[in-house]
């Protein structure tokens, strides 16, 4: 069985390299050091051999394309071949991918692929998890925090487990949050300055009290976030907004809650768990002679 990642407009989602490319030569060089003196001194220069990338449990694909870069940066004639392609859903022992090239090179390059893809393919399959919980009735959303410098990534994977993305960066959306709202005098005040300052980028406040929701309603802003509502006041909220705006929930965000989340009403749940605690798949590299 398998699925494909889905981006916006129901297109795959593409990782393009130069989004992973200096990651992998950078990671590369933090493991190799000086030189695989294990490799070196037990390893024949020259032997080819074959690697196996095995699931060791039910984990859905994400990564494939960075692990393959760290094989290819370390033996360019390395032969590479998908089995399962980003977004599919695999069972445990299944192979995922088969590389073949130099022995020495492929153990040079071994962890760091692995730990790409573990990483990914983690966040992938549970951010699966919580689309599966969602059934459809609501949108599972990451947010913005990831690892330094591996966002793009981190973001792509919860595409691929087919949640979908937050803002990128703080460029792309107006998100006012409880800081904001202090500096700005309020929540109307914050709301209001923001929406005749917006040039066009989406604006969402985020409110903690009903209170706070219905000043941001007086401002007219087109969505709001309800940040640590319990399920009585989020169905409030929803009673109270009457598609005015669209509604997102984050804050105390469990798996075990979102089939209970997603009756609400609301459109969106953030859940921050899908990068910052997403445990890394159980895969394994098993190399033979070639």
């Amino acid at each position: 069985m398998s699925h494909l990642c889905q981006g916006y407009g129901g297109q795959g989602p593409k990782l393009p390299p130069e989004a992973y490319r200096d990651l992998v030569r950078s990671a590369l060089a933090e493991d190799h050091g000086r030189g695989d003196a294990t490799s070196a001194a037990t390893i024949a220069a020259g032997q080819r051999s074959r690697g196996t990338i095995v699931a060791k449990s039910e984990l859905v694909v994400a990564g494939i394309d960075v692990a393959a870069e760290a094989f290819r940066q370390t033996d360019p004639s390395s032969v590479f071949e998908v089995r399962w392609g980003d977004g599919s859903h695999v069972e445990a022992g299944e192979t995922v991918a088969i590389v073949s090239g130099d022995a020495r090179a492929l153990l040079a390059a071994e962890r760091t692929a692995l730990n790409f893809l573990q990483r990914s393919c983690g966040i992938a399959t549970l951010t699966w998890r919580f689309v599966d919980a969602a059934r459809g009735r609501i949108t599972i959303l990451d947010t913005r925090k990831t690892t330094p410098g591996f966002r793009a990534l981190e973001k792509y994977a919860v595409l691929c487990g087919g949640g979908s993305n937050h803002r990128q960066g703080l460029d792309d959306g107006i998100l006012i949050k409880d800081n904001h709202k202090r500096l700005a005098g309020g929540v109307r005040a914050a709301a209001e300055r923001a929406m005749k300052e917006a040039h066009g980028l989406p604006v969402e406040v985020e409110v903690e009290t009903l209170a706070e929701l219905e000043e941001a309603l007086a401002a007219g802003v087109p969505r709001v976030l309800l940040d640590n509502f319990t399920t009585y006041d989020i169905r409030e909220a929803v009673k109270r907004v009457a598609g005015r705006a669209e509604i997102e929930i984050s804050g105390g965000v469990t798996l075990e809650r979102i089939p209970e989340l997603a009756t609400t009403g609301a459109q969106y749940v953030s859940v921050g768990a899908l990068t910052h605690s997403a445990p890394s798949a159980d895969l394994s590299f098993e190399l033979e002679p070639d």
